[in-house]
Parts: structure tokens; C-alpha cells; sequence
């Protein structure tokens, strides 16, 4: 079985933690782990043992790093890095040929990367129920059991029995009123629709090539068009090409052979700041802190801060999410109109929609701390092994002082070697890279200064490296 994992989307709902480019899948959860590398660990719990995640470009290196920190070198990684979204029919399908190259016979086990499944021992036992229906050339869907009348998912209807662990799917319904999800959970024969799926890889091509004849061709000609390999990076014209579509919509609602296997795993899909809140442990006002909160006369309220105390007094039934550069305080009934506020911010192109303070790169992340005319200051940690471009800048000038570990810096054709407390200086015009031969993280301070501080203001050189 190859687990396949789609890791995408701006999860709009749980700004500001979530942005563009920090979505939900790498939010970190209260024990520290990431609902991303959750779902890697729960593909391998499962009997996964190669994982293939299919994200864009912007994500990799940091999917790649969160795979990393988990330690698991035995299993098999590989992406398909698509350059725009195009929905999760393409996204599977781009996997299902990746792995029907090597065998069209294998099963898929399609996952999420932003969901939460607590019942983790369930879910490998629905897997095998599900693989076992898969084997028999069905497309398997899981359908979770509904603990209450949901108006904010879709639904599934059993239909006939296949054995003791699944049924055919009768019908997939759209997301209901609040009286019709109400009946649903009353005939005990519907289930929410989470997104996973278990079919083999020649299988579900052969639904969408009869389904959906134009997404299958675009598809083909854009796989066969692009550079493979452990990471393929698809064609961005062809890929454009490709009609963009939901998979319930593209196959799952209009093929003949669809099972689904009920399950009760404690899903959640983390869609509000409401639903992640309960990850955290109560106290006895009802109220939830993850960070460090002082919390007055105030009951059934959620505190998430990263750097600062918040202090509430008076309140109750609040949401408040601190970051760095930007603030969410919002009541628990409304915590679904974030995505309103994401929505205008958008329209005035600020940053806070895109980006953190805290940039990942490939070979490392950096902080800005302060920034003004003339000057940026920035916290940069570069990864064991790993280095800077070696560049130089016209219009700024960048010294560094090194608090942690070893660098090694190539200026203007010279080495040297900085350990903690030891500085140097790049000015205008130089050409300059860093790199960390150390075996632990470089931690360095970066002082830019100059008439242009702009990231544009950087020219690429051979490197060193």
C-alpha cells in the first residue's frame, strides 16, 4: 500500500496561525507534532510503507523538513509538486500514475494532511477493511460515524452490504440544512464524508478516463510531459491545461463500483478556531490556554500566544489568537467569519494573509525582529549541511554575528570560519554565501543596512557549495 498525501489549501478559518504560505498542515498541535506529520505517522501506522505527498512548490522543502524531524528513514518519500492547485481529482490521479508506473496494481491509501484522527488504532483497522473491499476493483471511501447534526460537511448513504465492515455507497449528498442533518443522524444510515479514500491506482484511472475523458487526457499529457523522478515537478503549461475538479465531484458521485466503510476515529477537520481549541485540556471555567495567559472572572475561553502574556479579565465564550505580527480576538459563535477578515485583507494585499515573520527556506528559516529606513535586523538559522546562495547586493550591505555554532563564509573569494561572538561584515557589491558545516543549527544575527533593503536586490552567482 502507498499512503498519498494531499497537503495544500490556505485553511482561510485559522488565520492568523494559518496563512498562505504556512497553512494548516503545518500548524503545530499541543504535543508538538504537526497535523502534517501526524498524517505521515498515521499512513505508517496504517501498513503504509511509501508515502507520496502531493503539494505545490512553495510547500515542499518545508513538508520535506517536517518529514525529516520524524526520524523515519526507512520509508520511502516522494512528491509530486504540482505549480498551481487544480483540485484533488488531478492531484490523485498525478499520484495514481506516479505509482502505477512501478505497479498499477497498488493500492492507494489517499489521505489529508490537515485533518486530526485520535482513534488511531481504528483507523488502521478500518484500513485493512477498506484495502480488503479495494482489492475487489472498488473505490472505497471511509464515512465517519456523526456525533452530532453537522450542516457543514457532506454526507454519505449506505446502501447495500458488501460484508460486515462495508456497503456500497447509494448516493453522496451535498451539506444539509439543520432539520435535514438531523434526520440523517436519526436513520443511523448516513456518515460525514472526510476526504479519505482506498482504491488501486489502475482503478481509479480507469473511472476517470471514462468519467471525466478531457481531466484524463490533460492529466496523461501533462505527467508524460514532466520531469520524473523522487520529486516531479509538473509541467506549469500543461498543467494549466488541466480542468480543475473536486474528486467527489469528478469520479466518486458518478462511478458504479463505490463502497464506503464506516468508521469512528475521532475525526476532526480542524475547520475553526472553535474545533481546534478542544485539542487543548479544559480548566475548571471551561477556559483553554496553550502559551502563557493570565485569565480574570472569565470562563469558556480559548488563548493561543506565542512570545507574549495575555492577560483577559471580565470575559466569556471568547476566542483569542496571538502571533507575532497580528492579533484574532473573536466570539465562539463567530469564529467561522475569520475567513471575512482573511477575505478583506486579501483585498488590501496585506502581508499577514501571505506570510509569517518567520520565512522557512530550504536551508533554514529567518525572523525579522525590527525594520525600518535604513536598517533590518533578523534572526537567521541555517540547517546542519546546508548554505546560502552565494550572491551579492547592490544597494545594501549585511553584517553577521554568529550566537550559535560554526560558519563557514565565503567573501569576495576568501574563507573564514566564525564561531559565537565572532562577526563579519559584506558590504555593497560583494559577493558573499554562508554555510553551516556544522552538525548542529547555525544561529546568527543579520544586520542589513543601505538605501534598498528589497529581497529583489540580490544577484545570483556560481556557487561555492
Amino acid at each position: 500500500m502507498v499512503a498519498v498525501i494531499l497537503s495544500g489549501g490556505a485553511g482561510t478559518r485559522l488565520w492568523p496561525v494559518s496563512r498562505e504560505q504556512y497553512p494548516k498542515p503545518f500548524m503545530k498541535l499541543p504535543d508538538g507534532q504537526s497535523l502534517l506529520q501526524k498524517a505521515f505517522l498515521r499512513a505508517v501506522r496504517a501498513g503504509a510503507q511509501q508515502v507520496l505527498t502531493v503539494t505545490g512548490q512553495e510547500y515542499y522543502f518545508s513538508t520535506a523538513s517536517e518529514y525529516q524531524a520524524l526520524g523515519l528513514s526507512e520509508v520511502q518519500t516522494s512528491f509530486v509538486i504540482e505549480p498551481l492547485r487544480r483540485n484533488t481529482a488531478p492531484a490523485i490521479a498525478m499520484a495514481a500514475l506516479a505509482v502505477a508506473e512501478r505497479n498499477p496494481e497498488e493500492v492507494l491509501l489517499v489521505l489529508s494532511a490537515d485533518h486530526l484522527i485520535q482513534h488511531e488504532d481504528l483507523f488502521a483497522q478500518s484500513v485493512v477493511q477498506a484495502t480488503a473491499v479495494a482489492a475487489d476493483n472498488y473505490l472505497v471511501t471511509f464515512g465517519i460515524e456523526p456525533t452530532y447534526p453537522a450542516t457543514n460537511f457532506g454526507y454519505i448513504e449506505q446502501g447495500a452490504p458488501l460484508n460486515k465492515h462495508a456497503y456500497r455507497v447509494a448516493r453522496f449528498v451535498e451539506k444539509p440544512d439543520r432539520s435535514t442533518a438531523e434526520a440523517y443522524l436519526q436513520t443511523g444510515r448516513y456518515y460525514w464524508n472526510a476526504g479519505i479514500f482506498c482504491f488501486k491506482a489502475k482503478v481509479y484511472l480507469e473511472a476517470l478516463e471514462k468519467l471525466q475523458p478531457q481531466m484524463f487526457e490533460a492529466v496523461l499529457a501533462c505527467w508524460q510531459g514532466s520531469e520524473k523522478g523522487d520529486v516531479t515537478y509538473l509541467d506549469a503549461p500543461l498543467f494549466k491545461q488541466v480542468p480543475s475538479e473536486s474528486v467527489d465531484y469528478a469520479v466518486m458521485e458518478k462511478a458504479e463500483r463505490v463502497a464506503v466503510v464506516p468508521a469512528n476515529l475521532g475525526w476532526s477537520d480542524l475547520g475553526s478556531w472553535d474545533a481546534a481549541a478542544l485539542m487543548v485540556p479544559p480548566d475548571a471555567a471551561g477556559n483553554r490556554v496553550l502559551g502563557e495567559a493570565v485569565l480574570l472572572e472569565t470562563t469558556h475561553t480559548f488563548v493561543q500566544t506565542e512570545d507574549r502574556v495575555v492577560a483577559v479579565i471580565g470575559a466569556n465564550d471568547l476566542v483569542i489568537v496571538d502571533t507575532r505580527d497580528a492579533l484574532l480576538v473573536a466570539r465562539r459563535d463567530k469564529v467561522q467569519d475569520v475567513k471575512k477578515v482573511v477575505e478583506q485583507l486579501t483585498h488590501s494585499k496585506h502581508d499577514t494573509v501571505r506570510r509569517h515573520r518567520t520565512i522557512q527556506r530550504p536551508w533554514g528559516s529567518y525572523v525579522t525582529l525590527e525594520e525600518t529606513n535604513g536598517f533590518k535586523i533578523r534572526r537567521v538559522v541555517v540547517k546542519p549541511g546546508q548554505a546560502l546562495s552565494n550572491h551579492l547586493h547592490h544597494h545594501r550591505s549585511e553584517h553577521w554575528t554568529v550566537l550559535r555554532g560554526t560558519a563557514q563564509i565565503w567573501l569576495d573569494g576568501q574563507v573564514r570560519i566564525l564561531r559565537a561572538n565572532e562577526s563579519v561584515s559584506a558590504i555593497a557589491g560583494v559577493a558573499h554565501q554562508l554555510i553551516n558545516p556544522g552538525l548542529l543549527d547555525l544561529v546568527l544575527i543579520e544586520v542589513q543596512t543601505g538605501e534598498y533593503l528589497g529581497e529583489d536586490d540580490a544577484q545570483r552567482l556560481d556557487s561555492h557549495v
